[in-house]
């Protein structure tokens, strides 16, 4: 049986970063290899397994166990394009405490890292220096592809019926609509997915973004006393009637934000874009008021029409579709436990394919990778992460087998 690290390390030299401002599905070419060596390494462990036009892979892993729930296993195939993900080179550290030089001139530093204590007289898997690691999310991918193998090289395991997906250009926002969930088959799913290990996730952000236009008035400016109005300093303005501790640099856990994402301009147009984020409903509902407040005063001051704010709702907080087959937390906790491994519930501040698939119809919390330092350069995994989260969810289809849902 391959082991996961051997499979994560064969992933990764794959070049599958995403590209935003791409209107086809998948937004780049490199997604279709890996999909594509995904579905051989399935067909070859026996399981019937496809791939479609927008590069999203099923595979089915038939059951000993009729009366069993059919649940599912969700990765991304993409890594994000904030920082390059081709010709990576990970390299394995026996570490034995301190920085980490990983090369390129940069260093993996453990004062800002202290969690690598954790990690004295572990091997890590860093990248050197040049790209991202790709652990977020072809950890996940190799978690899967290590749980499957188990089942088809012990068919007498008690076992569900498991349906497996792996989705593209998850890292650049793409909505997984095109995701097929009445013809994925499953009842329920967990995406595999970014954090370190031990975290499980059933929460995320209620989210929107918010598109701000500002019309100004040029004007020379020595004559300008009572009749400019410079659409740059008013994009300042409007940013400096939002709270200032409510922004990405200044909260954590469940505390949500406004997050000023862009902006650009000079005296006659500006741009801005902000995410809007809470966990609360009615938090996340009075910072959407808040900025329509804040436009609505300064079109007062300056001249209706002068601020033009667009705002929509992007991703709901996935818990109020999961509460109801609370099963699916408590099945995970389970797992980790059974295999020894501390349970954490860890809000995610972000997305997953999971928020959108739940709202589909397919209950989906998250389950970490072991991944740290994620779409980055300082991006690292330990190696004995990756064989416990597939023994995890290995364990979790053993819960699954005798469950009665």
């Amino acid at each position: 049986m391959e082991n996961t690290l051997d499979r994560f390390l064969r992933y990764v030299s794959i070049h599958t970063e995403s590209q935003s401002g791409k209107e086809q599905i998948p937004s780049t070419p490199g997604q279709f290899v890996l999909a594509n060596m995904l579905v051989e390494e399935l067909r070859a462990m026996g399981l019937d397994a496809s791939v479609n036009e927008n590069c999203y892979v099923y595979a089915t892993l038939p059951g000993n166990c009729p009366d069993a729930p059919v649940i599912g296993f969700i990765s991304h195939l993409d890594t994000s394009p904030a920082i390059s993900g081709k010709d990576v080179k990970p390299r394995l550290v026996d570490y034995q405490g301190g920085d980490i030089e990983l090369g390129n001139g940069y260093t993996l530093k453990r004062e800002t890292n202290p969690e690598l204590d954790k990690y004295i007289g572990k091997t890590l898997i860093v990248t050197d220096g040049s790209t991202l690691l790709g652990s977020d999310d072809k950890s996940g991918i190799a978690e899967i592809m290590t749980m499957v193998q188990y089942y088809t090289e012990h068919p007498e395991e008690k076992h569900g019926t498991v349906k497996i997906a792996f989705t593209p250009d998850e890292e650049i926002g793409k909505i997984p609509t095109l995701f097929d969930v009445p013809g994925f088959g499953a009842q329920f799913a967990y995406t595999v997915d970014g954090a370190d290990l031990g975290k499980l996730s059933y929460q995320n952000f209620n989210s929107a973004t918010a598109h701000i236009d500002i019309t100004g008035v040029s004007i020379h400016p020595g004559r300008a006393k009572g009749k400019m109005i410079s659409a740059a300093l008013v994009a300042v303005e409007l940013q400096n009637m939002l709270p200032p501790a409510e922004t990405p640099a200044h909260t954590a856990g469940y505390e949500g934000f406004y997050h000023l994402n862009e902006m650009r301009g000079n005296v006659e147009a500006a741009h801005m874009e902000y995410r809007i984020t809470d966990f609360d409903s009615a938090k996340f509902q009075q910072k959407m008021d808040r900025m329509e407040a804040v436009c609505s005063y300064l079109n007062g001051k300056y001249g209706a029409g002068t601020v033009k704010l667009e705002m929509k709702q992007t991703a709901r907080n996935m818990e109020e579709m999961i509460l109801p087959h609370f099963h699916l937390v408590e099945n995970a906790m389970q797992a980790m436990r059974n295999v020894g491994v501390t349970p954490e519930i860890f809000p995610i501040r972000g997305g997953t394919d999971g928020t959108r698939l739940s709202f589909m119809g397919l209950p989906c919390p998250n389950i970490c990778t072991g991944s740290h330092n994620c779409h980055g350069r300082f991006e690292y995994v330990p190696v004995f992460a990756l064989g416990a989260i597939s023994n995890i969810l290995i364990e979790l289809v053993h819960i699954y087998a005798d469950a009665k849902i």
